[in-house]
């Protein structure tokens, strides 16, 4: 009998720079990657483990059922034995619809519907409550056209008890005002007047300046209103006009820009409200919806009060709540009332509240353990921050508790408070003690010091990396020299890398001061932040970060530039001398494979500049548009300018090949034979970053671009390179290289959670590109869990003291040294352990 194997072994990976690999990666254990951001982890975890894993389990199933699968195409490796059934949990989550609440992206509202359904207690349409019942129970299970009906003990009545489907309020539940939204968008009057201090003339009604509504003033003139006296001067009758004069056709004398006189016979009259609506009725576009959202507010529906419920279900009683009251409470008041739910009922029934509260204790647990106590199953799923989203994914994968599994987790910390590790920590070592395997790409030291084998790539990123450069347990990574986490592991590097600011410096740019009354979790709260520092924003996920600086910092500057009213929730701004704002995130830059470095970047416009004026190319008459691969003209016309076809199999992953004809280069042949420095723009755009640097030095436009790229870190990156497979990090860097070398005075840059992605070196270099921006006159503001970025900022705020209405409050701020001294701080906690 052979022996049972220990461990998954890959052979001749070479999935994106991967160069060849063999590694072995063991069974029932916890493996964690680690290397520099770019430098193959990924590809391994996700590109061979996991697709490997799911695409052998998937070949299991009939061809019918993988027609209807979306399917992972086979990696490039040799071989990789030994690999169970795969499940993966990705780096970001996507953004939840309207429709999303945490109870639906949980599931655990799934299960409180069938609670609701079977042992409420239910009114007779006359108006009796009836107890709970098994009868009940059976009569509300049965579907299709023999629904169980009952007959109320009391009047006689016959009826049909709710289904666990008439509680879903995206479906036959909803509330049929808002229809299981539980908002309403409405047009607010102050957004179409905002400053009614204005003429009309002068642009009082902000709704007129819409495309194709300018000539609205004349129209209005025409019809008896005065455009020339402010607004709040206009008579009552003349504002209800503006407001909501009827739809209707005037003649109407119009002037032209060259100042002949245009007459319409028939100029429709649009009032202030119909201009907004007959806009949005029409628009097609993303940007022109964008456009008008400023126009409306979300208040609450009126007839559900938020719930999203049709008020008819609220007749259904468990122990006196209805279902949304019990979708309000938060998990950990939940998993109480759940825990104590069997005891409220009879014997007969006792064996199937039992059943159900244990499935609903299987879905809240994860979720606990992973410290989203406070978070309701009625909050809005696009309401949550990244971290929540994050933890909300990974309870739902993790719930199932199956044996013999490969859990892959592409960066699980992503906003994880130092203090949530832990929990993570727990859940994985649950997971390995029923049977699976965890492979896990992270940074987080914490996360990485837990693990029983590391695999580590390098040693550079992009074309510097793709080989194994350390793997085994924790002590052999860290006594090997080629390694380059151990210092970080160990402690042995430094932690402070930038020359901070001394306290009684702070402030002598000035402040940012920023006052909110109420909105989420936030209540009276008032922040002063330095200008021209580096300013961490700290705290649990769900503490109010992102309500703080995201919701309300962000959009209020933006409206004080633009003179518009600030958002409702600030009742205080002062940002003098800020006149920009850059928000940046680390979502993937480039809509589709057509982005490239080299695009993205501004550089591509000049290169292909410079090959339009090559003597080959002007012999043909071909000017810079001949050489881009997204027009007709130059390109490959088999590929049309991807490099690459895809093949549809049917029930097999559809197949990306290279280009027969082109070969991957994009062009076709004539082009191809124009060279410029004895390239063609192919060559060029195989080349890295720092292998174009020599080349364009005497070309100053491009070479100050590849310089801020080399700079970042980012030398590395092919100029050809499709900008939407890069990691998070280095996208973040890339949407920084046009800011690099200006004047930042006026200018507020605010990153949201900057780390993600970066292995501690990157954040250095990270910290690096933050201090270049600072000495040009930026302030900089981030978002941040990890504790190397938030130890190197000049000034610290840090909310709690846990999340959602444990949250919401300043408990800290000042410098990373002074939070780290304040008891009550949990962030400030972990810092001193991490300062020392």
């Amino acid at each position: 009998m052979s022996e049972k194997p220990d461990h998954i072994a890959v052979r001749g990976g070479r999935v994106h720079n991967l160069r060849n690999i063999d590694v072995d990666i063991p069974l029932n254990a916890f493996t964690a990657i680690a290397g520099l951001s770019g430098s193959g982890k990924s590809s391994l975890a996700m590109g061979i483990l996991y697709a490997e894993g799911s695409r052998r389990y998937l070949d299991a199933l009939s061809t019918y059922t993988r027609r209807r699968i979306s399917q992972v195409g086979r990696a490039d490796v040799t071989a990789v034995h030994h690999i169970p059934a795969a499940i993966a949990l990705r780096q970001r989550p996507n953004v939840p619809n309207e429709r999303s609440t945490v109870g639906t992206m949980s599931e655990s509202l799934n299960v409180l519907r069938l609670m609701f359904s079977r042992i409420a207690s239910h009114r007779c349409p006359n108006g009796h409550q009836l107890p709970p019942s098994i009868k009940i129970a059976q009569a509300a299970a049965v579907t299709g056209e023999h629904m169980g009906e009952i007959t109320c003990p009391i009047c006689g009545v016959t009826f049909r008890p709710p289904s666990a489907e008439d509680f879903a309020f995206n479906s036959t539940g909803a509330c049929p005002t808002c229809g299981g939204t539980g908002v309403l968008r409405q047009l607010v009057p102050e957004r179409l007047i905002p400053d009614p201090t204005k003429t009309i003339d002068e642009g009082a009604v902000a709704s007129w300046r819409l495309p194709g509504r300018n000539f609205m003033p004349d129209v209005a003139r025409a019809i008896g209103v005065r455009t020339d006296v402010p607004f709040d001067h206009l008579t009552k009758k003349e504002q209800h006009t503006v407001l909501h004069g009827a739809k209707k056709g005037y003649p109407v004398d119009l002037p032209s820009a060259n100042g002949r006189v245009f007459h319409m016979n028939n100029a429709l009259f649009e009032n202030a409200y119909n201009a907004v609506e007959d806009t949005a009725a029409k628009a097609t576009n993303e940007r022109t919806l964008a456009r008008l959202d400023r126009f409306y507010a979300m208040t609450v529906c009126p007839t559900c009060h938020g719930s999203r419920f049709n008020p008819k279900l609220f007749t259904a009683l468990i122990n006196g709540q209805n279902i949304a009251q019990i979708s309000h409470l938060t998990l950990s008041q939940l998993q109480h009332w759940n825990d104590e739910l069997a005891d409220t009922y009879d014997t007969e029934m006792r064996a199937l509240v039992k059943n159900l509260s244990r499935e609903l204790r299987g879905s809240l647990n994860p979720l606990l353990d992973l410290g989203l106590d406070y978070l309701t199953l009625d909050r809005a799923g696009n309401t949550l921050s990244t971290g929540e989203l994050q933890r909300l994914q990974l309870g739902r994968t993790l719930r199932s508790e199956t044996n013999g599994v490969l859990y892959v987790l592409d960066e699980p910390s992503v906003g994880l408070h130092p203090a949530n590790v832990a929990g993570l920590v727990g859940i994985i070592q649950k997971l390995i003690a029923l049977g699976n395997t965890v492979v896990v790409v992270d940074h987080d030291t914490n996360l990485l010091n837990a693990a029983d084998y590391m695999v580590e790539m390098g040693p550079g990123a992009g074309q510097d990396g793709g080989t194994v450069i350390a793997h085994g347990s924790l002590n052999q990574v860290a006594a090997s020299k080629a390694s380059h986490i151990a210092p970080f592991l160990t402690g042995q590097a430094p932690v402070i890398v930038r020359q901070q600011t001394a306290p009684d410096q702070l402030t002598v740019h000035g402040t940012i001061h920023l006052a909110i009354n109420d909105y989420n979790n936030l209540h009276g709260v008032t922040i002063d932040l330095p200008k021209r520092r580096l300013i961490g924003i700290s705290g649990f996920s769900g503490a109010g970060k992102t309500s703080l600086i995201l919701d309300s910092l962000i959009p209020a500057i933006k409206a004080q530039r633009k003179h518009e009213p600030l958002p409702r929730q600030v009742t205080a701004l002062t940002a003098k001398g800020i006149r920009r704002v850059v928000s940046v995130n680390s979502v993937p830059v480039g809509k589709n494979a057509r982005s490239t470095v080299a695009t993205y970047s501004g550089i591509f416009d000049h290169i292909r500049a410079l090959f339009a004026q090559t003597p080959a190319a002007q012999a043909k008459g071909w000017d810079a548009g001949h050489f881009s691969y997204n027009t007709e003209g130059g390109v490959c016309p088999n590929c049309g300018g991807t490099g690459t076809i895809s093949l549809d199999i049917q029930y097999l992953p559809d197949m990306v090949e290279t280009c027969p004809v082109c070969h991957g280069k994009r062009y076709n042949p004539e082009t191809l034979a124009v060279q410029w420095h004895g390239l063609s723009i192919a060559d060029v755009l195989d080349l890295s970053i720092r292998d174009a640097l020599p080349l364009f030095q005497d070309d100053p436009a491009i070479a100050a671009i590849l310089q801020h790229l080399a700079d970042m870190g980012l030398g590395y990156l092919v100029l050809g390179e499709s900008t939407p497979a890069i990691s998070g990090g280095e996208a973040q860097r890339l949407k920084l290289v046009t800011e690099m070398g200006r004047n930042q005075k006026s200018s507020l840059f605010v990153f949201d959670e900057p780390s993600v992605g970066l292995h501690p070196e990157d954040v250095r270099t990270l910290l690096k590109v933050f201090e270049s921006l600072r000495e040009q006159g930026a302030t900089i503001i981030y978002i941040e869990h990890d504790l190397d970025m938030l130890a190197n900022a000049d000034y610290l705020v840090d909310l709690g003291p846990r999340g959602g209405d444990a949250g919401g409050k300043i408990i800290a701020a000042g410098t990373p040294q002074q939070v780290a001294k304040t008891p009550a701080s949990i962030t400030g906690r972990y810092l001193a352990k991490h300062l020392h």
